[in-house]
């Protein structure tokens, strides 16, 4: 799971980030590339148009109305539907790769058994998060030193089950806004 939050776990105001911090936005892109991103409605439409669906992966957008069309992403009815389908499109994109190398190398290539489970990013929002938070296996994390006023949307707690690899160091964006990025892993 990837997410940016100010103090106090704000994550959200009125349907979008209340702030601009263009770094994060480079390493959310950096990090997601080319593996499935799975949303929640509210965060599909929080995207602005041009973005939509995020390019070069796959946009799984979780919503319960079944006629609900998201162009460019596949609407699924759950979360545990968005994993199905993200598991097998990186099971497939693995496989190809294996003929690939295969065809490269002018012999076979056995599937060695390993290969990234679960290699898709959940991205938001709130609700999304915490009921995704017991599949996670890594959290990416930035950390902005902002007080946010009136913040509707918060980020799920980390608990003991999670630990710190990588606290990341304080940067200062463009903008002016101190943050860090920090990495924890399951266990």
């Amino acid at each position: 799971m990837i997410w940016a939050e100010a103090r106090g776990g704000a994550i959200g105001r009125d349907g979008g980030m209340p702030w601009h911090l263009p770094e994060d936005l480079a390493y959310f892109k950096q990090r997601t590339w080319g593996a499935p991103v799975i949303m929640g409605r509210r965060t599909w439409e929080s995207l602005p148009e041009r973005f939509r669906p995020l390019p070069g992966r796959e946009n799984l957008v979780v919503t319960r109305d079944p006629g609900y069309e998201a162009p460019g992403a596949s609407a699924v009815p759950s979360l545990e539907e968005a994993v199905s389908r993200a598991e097998g499109a990186v099971r497939a994109e693995f496989e190809a790769h294996l003929a690939r190398l295969a065809a490269e190398e002018g012999a076979s290539c056995q599937d060695p058994g390993i290969w990234p489970a679960r290699a898709a990013w959940v991205i938001g929002g709130g609700r999304l998060y915490r009921a995704a938070m017991p599949l996670a296996r890594e959290l990416a994390v930035t950390r902005i030193e902002l007080d946010v006023d009136g913040a509707d949307t918060f980020a799920p707690e980390i608990g003991p089950e999670w630990r710190l690899v990588d606290p990341g160091e304080a940067l200062t964006s463009r903008t002016g806004l101190v943050y860090r990025f920090e990495r924890w892993v399951r266990g």
